[in-house]
Formats: C-alpha cells, structure tokens, sequence
C-alpha cells in the first residue's frame, strides 16, 4: 500500500537529525564553555579571531553564517568581557574591524581542551568523523555559493 504521507514522517525527514544533532553538540559544550564565560555563538567568533587577530564585521557574518542583527549584541558582550575591540576601519568608516586583545588571546590556552573533550563524546571512527565533516561542508559551501550569485 502506497502511504502518500510517508514523506512527512520524522524519521523521513534529513532536517530533524541534523536539528537533534545540532541541539545536543550545543549542550555537550555548554559546561566547557561555561568554565570559559563563553555562549557557544561567542566561542565560534573567537575561534575565528584566534586564527585571524583582526576582520571586519561582514567577514565574520560570512564566515559564521550570521546576521549583522545577531552578531551586533554578541561583540558588545565579547567587548564588555576585555577579549575585542570593535572600531570603525579608518580607511572606511562604514567597515567595523574586530580586533582580539590580549585578553582574548589568552582565553586560547583555556579553550585547547574543549575540542578534544567533545570528540571524546562522539564515538565515531576517524573515517566517519571525516564523511560527516565533508558532507556538511559540502552543504555550507553550496549555500555560500549561492549568497555570491
């Protein structure tokens, strides 16, 4: 018997596993993050300035997949705690450039342990972890392709 609804079942669906998927990483690091007065969103923009010491605002939009709106309270808060400093690109002022001070530069040493802890918590052979990295990458970056057309 053909169940035309069969489309609309949960376990049909590829969004609701990633949405689990997604909530429940988010869980595993709040304590770490906790430790670190970190919210993830704030732990993804540092990571991103650990790697880069200095971007501007859009790049972080584009490199996070968020919104100015969304990211606008998250620096003032990332400011507040002494880890950035926010201030408009002499060379254009409509550019906002995001600078790590040496505060945020230190909060690196505490984080190492955070990566290693949340794979510990996935028991995924090394193969697998690596499928599940590239697919997901493939779906960010097609979508990233699309915001360039």
């Amino acid at each position: 018997m053909d169940d035309k609804y069969a489309v609309l079942r949960l376990r049909n669906q590829l969004c609701f596993p990633l949405y689990a998927v997604s909530n429940m990483i988010t869980r595993k690091y709040k304590p770490l993050l906790d430790r670190l007065d970190l919210t993830y969103t704030q732990y993804i923009v540092m990571m991103v300035l650990w790697e880069e010491k200095q971007v501007n605002e859009k790049f972080l939009c584009e490199a996070l997949f968020l919104k100015s709106n969304t990211l606008t309270p998250l620096l003032k808060k990332l400011e507040a705690k002494g880890y950035i400093v926010k201030a408009k690109d002499a060379d254009d002022e409509r550019n906002l450039m995001i600078t790590l001070t040496e505060t945020g530069e230190k909060l690196q040493d505490e984080a190492l342990c955070v990566p290693e802890t949340i794979a510990q918590e996935f028991h995924l052979a090394p193969e697998e972890g690596v499928a599940l990295y590239q697919i997901l990458y493939k779906m960010l970056d097609e979508e990233r392709g699309k915001g360039s057309k």
